[in-house]
Formats: C-alpha cells, structure tokens, sequence
C-alpha cells in the first residue's frame, strides 16, 4: 500500500448527530434509514426498531475525502452498512470495513476505545489516520505504543462533523509521511 489509511467514523464526523436536534446543519442532506440490527448500535436507545433513523450528511463530503491521497476504509459500527446507505449519498465507491469482531461496543478496563486495538491491527504498521467523535489521550498513547508506523487520531466534534480545518489536517498528516494531494 503506497498510501496511507483513513479510517472513517460515519456517526460524528460524517453524521453529525449531536447538532441540533430541530435543524439540520448547512450543506447536509437528511437520510431516513430503518433500524436494523447491526446497523449503528450508537443508535439503540435513540429509536425504536420500528422508527427511522435520522442521519444528517453532506454531499460534498465524498469529493472531499476522494481528492485526500487515501485508502479509504470505513471504522464504524455501520460496517458494511455504511457502503449500504452512506457511501451512496457522498458519491463514494464501495469500501473496505474493520470487522470489530468480538470488540465491537465492549468496554476495555485500561479506558482505551473498542475501536482502537482493531484499528491499529487493521494497519498492520501501514500509516493511518482516523477521524472520529470518540478517541482521547488514552487511544493516543496506545496507538504511539502499540503501531510502528505514521498515525494521527483527528477528533471531529460530533455537532459540528467534518469541517474544511479538519481536510486540510488530514492532507497535512499524508504529506508529513510522504504522500502528496492528488490533484483535482
């Protein structure tokens, strides 16, 4: 892989539930999705199996995150799913999913995130960079600890979602480990 990982959280960074409730944000399109099982566990508790999700996303995300120099991969609890209903409304193509396995939603006693360990095998060493509303301190030491390669934890606050600040850190992160912006 000549290019570096990015994770995708789809619920904060790319949906972001946490804005107010009563107004959607500019620039987002409302997507209704049946709850399933498996679909976003964030979700239980939220909706009934018998309502619809609300989930708020931006167009103009997918050109975004494809003029970044990335393997793109989705990290959500979504999995598969997201290529189901999210990637068809950023204009992305199908992408490859971390399979959480058995770490999916389990709390670990050191505090560090479900995600984390899964993300940072996934990588195998290859460097990544992961956007989401959830990772802290503790992730941060652990992923310095436990990957031999390049990575940066970008938290994206889950009222705001992606920002313009937040693509131009993640082109900054893949020029520092040697790979430029594609043109276009």
């Amino acid at each position: 892989m000549s290019r570096p990982l990015l994770f995708l959280d789809v619920d904060g960074p790319l949906n972001p539930y946490a804005a107010k409730p009563e107004r959607r944000p500019e620039g987002y399109t409302t997507l209704r999705v049946p709850h399933t099982p498996g679909l976003s566990e964030e979700w239980r508790g939220r909706t009934s199996s018998r309502r619809l999700l609300r989930v708020w996303l931006n167009p103009e995300h997918g050109p975004s995150l494809l003029r970044l120099d990335y393997e793109l991969c989705w990290a959500t609890t979504w999995m598969a799913t997201a290529n189901r209903w999210i990637a068809p409304v950023l204009g992305l193509p199908e992408l490859p999913f971390v399979g959480f396995g058995d770490a999916l939603l389990q709390d670990r006693p050191d505090g560090v995130h479900w995600k984390t360990g899964p993300l940072v095998e996934y990588a195998n060493g290859c460097p990544f960079a992961w956007v989401d509303d959830e990772q802290g301190d503790l992730d941060q030491a652990y992923v310095a600890a436990h990957h031999r390669g390049p990575a940066l934890l970008h938290h994206v606050d889950p009222r705001l979602g992606l920002r313009e600040s937040d693509f131009r850190d993640l082109a900054d992160f893949s020029r520092s480990v040697g790979v430029s912006p594609t043109a276009g």
